[in-house]
């Protein structure tokens, strides 16, 4: 077994995936090969403090083929898809694209998914959309809040978007909803949506 150190941790060499840049790229659409490693993508990310590889790190691995670091690490989760990377980087790399077909490939690879809680904030979305075909951010909260077992920590934001009428009590529903079940069953979200 051959190792290697990256970002200070010893990575097996065996575990490399030759095949892994290819799927990356092909499923994004994304050139990541151009990437300079500049780290101008991490300056402009407001959460790469939260993140335990910075958004370059994270293609990096994708280059070398690291499969398994690069699906099991936090910072795919953490991104918000704000594009604010990808308008940072020299080359216009779409990063936030880069990251969400990781998450993808995470689950359907069945990858401990490192960040749980911004997975089940992620399905609550999808689940709120597929129910009424948009989103209703106090079910959604309510929803999430019940499973992270956490209801007072924000609690004075949620009063402050009540009071301003930000959250509606009941939820809007659209005119065609068979529309919104047709785009889940055609694009397999059902798996996503946690239903």
């Amino acid at each position: 077994m051959t190792t290697k150190h990256f970002k200070d941790q010893i990575i097996d060499l065996d575990d490399l995936d030759s095949s892994f840049p290819k799927e990356v790229i092909q499923r994004s659409g994304v050139n990541l090969n151009t990437c300079l490693h500049c780290l101008s993508c991490a300056g402009g990310c407001e959460f790469s403090n939260n993140m335990d590889f910075l958004p370059n790190q994270m293609i990096r691995m994708v280059q070398l083929g690291l499969k398994n670091k690069a699906l099991s690490c936090s910072g795919i989760w953490f991104c918000v898809g704000c594009n604010t990377c990808s308008i940072q980087c020299p080359m216009g790399i779409d990063i936030s694209t880069i990251t969400d077909v990781l998450c993808q490939i995470a689950l359907e690879k069945g990858i401990v998914v490192a960040e749980p809680h911004i997975l089940k904030f992620h399905e609550e979305v999808l689940n709120s959309i597929k129910r009424y075909g948009r989103t209703h951010k106090l079910e959604i909260m309510f929803r999430y809040k019940l499973y992270k077992k956490d209801w007072f920590s924000d609690m004075g934001v949620g009063f402050k978007m009540l009071t301003k009428r930000k959250l509606d009590i009941l939820p809007s529903k659209i005119s065609e909803p068979e529309e919104i079940k047709k785009f889940f069953q055609k694009n397999r979200m059902d798996n996503y949506a946690g239903q």
